[in-house]
């Protein structure tokens, strides 16, 4: 069973992203449009589970299944939709097991896009809703430390009233 581990701020992250990245883009080619750092460690100064989200937008999501094998090479296990229909996810542990890294690719224009990073811009503006954030999920990190399913859970309303939130602040600008 992993433990549920919520740690300070890394200034690392950033890093981390740029290095995965660069490997992605090299992987899915002209095929990539965009990758973008998503998910809490993107968002300055809150606490996070160390593990780097990338979304990559991509012109043909079915093209994406043709790298399955650079992907895997690369260290990542191929997911498919994992619960939401037309992405593609892929997720990468360290020798150790721990995992480091989430890959979700969408096609260009996919709703999904724009929810993540009018989250992502919204947090970033606000950081009073960004703290709070950072507070919930070290709370909820050691009320269920070894429960990932009830960690989720218990973001889950915070994140659909953020997304609530960030959707009307990100407007038609995204």
């Amino acid at each position: 069973m992993k433990k549920v581990d919520v740690v300070p701020p890394n200034p690392n992250w950033k890093q981390d992203f740029q290095k995965e990245s660069q490997q992605i883009a090299n992987i899915f080619g002209e095929n990539a449009i965009a990758i973008h750092h998503i998910g809490s460690t993107s968002i300055p100064g809150i606490y996070a589970k160390p593990v780097i989200d990338l979304l990559v937008e991509v012109k043909e999501i079915t093209k994406v299944d043709e790298k399955n094998a650079e992907m895997e090479s690369f260290g990542y296990t191929i997911m498919g939709e994992f619960g939401i229909v037309g992405r593609r996810y892929f997720r990468k542990d360290n020798s150790v097991g721990i995992r480091t890294h989430h890959v979700h690719v969408f096609q260009v224009g996919s709703a999904e896009i724009k929810r993540h990073l009018a989250f992502r811009d919204y947090m970033i503006a606000h950081p009073e809703d960004a703290q709070k954030y950072s507070i919930l999920k070290q709370e909820l990190a050691a009320k269920y430390p070894h429960d990932i399913e009830a960690y989720m859970d218990g973001k889950d309303s915070f994140i659909k009233e953020m997304d609530k939130k960030a959707i009307e602040w990100f407007g038609d600008g995204g």
